[in-house]
């Protein structure tokens, strides 16, 4: 699978049965539509998540190609207006892109990983000091 940002080649990473797709380059995180609940460990939470987003309809950020179907995604708002973060959706709902950082962000907003377990499992795929920083394959 290609990048949506770069359109590099993006490497599989695979920790506790959860597969992400994340491009070494830019770092971006590409969430498959069963990926998000396998990460939340729960199916209410995945859906408590997906049903907070609200379109971004005059968004002027660019707008990403979904690396499965090639079409272009919405840019939408996760969270409270005080601490929205603009993602990318594909509108046929193969998935969710996550520029550098955003992911981490959407998490931090608190009320979809109460227990932390998210930050744990990224900190495991992308804090390994022997990458400095970048995730090893699986």
């Amino acid at each position: 699978m290609d990048c949506a940002v770069c359109h590099n080649p993006m490497i599989t990473l695979e920790l506790d049965d959860v597969e992400t797709d994340y491009c070494l380059s830019c770092r971006g995180i590409w969430l498959d539509e069963g990926e998000l609940e396998q990460l939340l460990g729960d199916t209410q939470r995945a859906l408590d998540l997906l049903g907070s987003f609200t379109a971004a309809d005059n968004c002027t950020e660019e707008l990403r190609r979904c690396p499965i179907c090639g079409k272009k995604m919405e840019k939408v708002f996760v969270g409270p207006p005080a601490g929205q973060v603009l993602i990318d959706r594909c509108k046929k709902a193969h998935g969710l892109w996550f520029d550098r950082g955003e992911l981490e962000a959407v998490l931090h907003l608190g009320r979809f990983d109460s227990e932390g377990k998210i930050p744990k499992l990224l900190g495991q795929f992308f804090k390994n000091p022997e990458t400095k920083g970048n995730p090893a394959p699986s």
